[in-house]
């Protein structure tokens, strides 16, 4: 029981890793407002940790949207007290080359990856440092570490969320705040068949030294420590989980 009387915020929690991350943190203790702009596969997460609606919370939320964010951030306060945790992982990874890329596609890349966590983390933040403690867990990419063809808006987001999570743990740690960073690898989700073939996803392992897909857990495994006491040494780091694809 980890995170035993933490309220944790999670965007993304839908499907994929946000999802994974939700159920490993309600199997921790955690209570849990759950984010995310579909709002049936939202719902269907919170309701399959909790049919009672009394520890997760599932709330339909475009993260593009800052007044909605206030909103969920000034209600989870007003009805549970407290935010400990917040962990930003919604994220799109559509594929797009380089020369014929709009700007419209750039700044939506960069809206949903990067910009949503400049507004969640001013929205959170006065109130952890009026707590004088929180956690907040940043999903980056492995792209950026590897740069990727006709993913250039992608990694170049996932690269702005490394940079904000560095000055952002600077800024804050005197609050007793840490802000830390996960980069996964190829994660075996269902979104992924839309962007990658079979065969690119064999060549990814083949590159891993270990000889196996990622799944979902084992990001939300690193999510958890990162959340958790276990990780109160650490602020400002990168936690790159894939398979030994690359190190650093």
């Amino acid at each position: 029981m980890l995170l035993d009387t933490k309220v944790a915020l999670v965007t993304g929690a839908g499907t994929g890793i946000g999802q994974e991350i939700a159920r490993l943190f309600a199997e921790h203790g955690a209570r849990l407002v759950l984010l995310d702009r579909n709002a049936e596969a939202n719902q269907a997460t919170a309701h399959s940790l909790d049919p009672s609606g009394q520890r997760a919370i599932a709330v339909n939320v475009d993260v593009r949207d800052r007044p909605s964010i206030d909103a969920v951030v000034s209600r989870t306060i007003q009805e549970w007290g407290q935010i400990d945790v917040l962990v930003n992982n919604a994220g799109i990874y559509p594929r797009q080359d380089f020369l014929t890329m709009t700007e419209r596609q750039w700044d939506e890349m960069h809206d949903i990856n990067l910009k949503s966590m400049f507004h969640l983390q001013q929205a959170v933040l006065p109130h952890m440092i009026g707590r004088h403690r929180g956690k907040v867990v940043n999903i980056s990419s492995v792209t950026f570490h590897l740069g990727a063809p006709n993913l250039a808006h992608y990694v170049a987001s996932k690269g702005g969320v490394i940079g904000l999570s560095r000055s952002l743990a600077r800024e804050v740690g005197k609050h007793n705040i840490h802000i830390n960073c996960i980069t996964p690898g190829a994660v075996l989700v269902e979104a992924e068949k839309a962007v990658v073939s079979e065969e690119q996803i064999k060549k990814y392992v083949a590159e891993q030294s270990l000889q196996r897909r990622i799944l979902p857990i084992d990001i939300a495994r690193a999510a958890l420590f990162l959340s958790c006491d276990l990780s109160d040494g650490m602020t400002g780091q990168t936690l790159n989980v894939d398979g030994g694809w690359i190190m650093h």
